[in-house]
């Protein structure tokens, strides 16, 4: 029986590890061919292409494209995934750390676009997902500069479907809750008492634990799916009802 992403060709940023990597498995296992773009491709799924790009570096970006080009022919989905966090209030991080946290999280979803469109206009099936946060709709302590980083990635969605709409690529993004992943691991790590936080973490989602990276890797796929052909411009959250649901407090 046919798979929905028969036939098409998927590239995905930050594709070794977490929720890339996740994305990348869910894809394949739906029909998708898919390249891994990653600083350190060697942690990709198995079957997945493992090219090696920095999206801080336009050429590293278009010599990636390229590569995935040349080797699948073709691209109908791209994955904007990879990213870096930052701690701290405003007073926390310097201009270099902002332009380096901007750099990575809003520009490289520009520089990967970029290069991706003129292939995804010859698509049938185009579609760009971006990996925002519920940093971007929920104030969060100690997360300026990833707020504000995430904020600007889902204005550059909306504004992205609406100028590529009339040229048949769909642009999405997907907003998760605090996710397990090797970052989330890595604060947890540099806690004072780490599992007193991991606790406090899920508590603050409404469901009472951490997102995990297949929830959003499933929301991901929906949303890059030639099914959802009239979803185009929509922040879907999957973020255990953190943003939206405001809940009692458990006896």
């Amino acid at each position: 029986m046919a798979q929905e992403f028969d036939g098409l060709t998927a590239l995905v940023t930050g594709g070794a590890s977490g929720i890339g990597a996740a994305v990348v498995r869910e894809l394949q296992a739906a029909g998708a061919r898919v390249a891994a773009l990653d600083l350190r491709p060697d942690g990709a799924p198995e079957g997945a292409l493992g090219v090696t790009a920095d999206v801080a570096d336009d050429e590293s970006v278009r010599r990636g494209v390229e590569t995935v080009i040349g080797a699948f022919g073709r691209l109908d989905i791209v994955v904007n995934n990879a990213g870096i966090g930052a701690q701290g209030t405003i007073e926390d991080n310097g201009d270099d750390e902002w332009h380096r946290v901007l750099d990575i999280n809003v520009l490289g979803m520009v520089r990967v676009s970029r290069a991706a469109l003129p292939h995804l206009r010859r698509s049938p099936s185009a579609a760009i997902v971006n990996t925002c946060s519920i940093a971007a709709t929920a104030g969060l302590p100690q997360r300026a500069l990833y707020s504000a980083s995430k904020g600007a990635v889902m204005a550059l969605t909306r504004a992205m479907a609406a100028d590529h709409l009339p040229e048949g690529i769909r642009v999405n993004c997907v907003n998760p809750g605090t996710a397990a992943t090797p970052w989330v691991e890595r604060l947890l790590a540099s806690a004072a008492d780490p599992e007193a936080e991991r606790a406090a973490l899920a508590a603050r989602q409404p469901q009472g634990r951490l997102v995990s990276a297949d929830e959003v890797a499933g929301a991901v796929a929906y949303l890059a799916s030639p099914r959802s052909g009239s979803t185009t411009g929509t922040v879907l959250a999957v973020d255990g009802g953190m943003d939206g649901l405001r809940l009692r407090p458990r006896p």
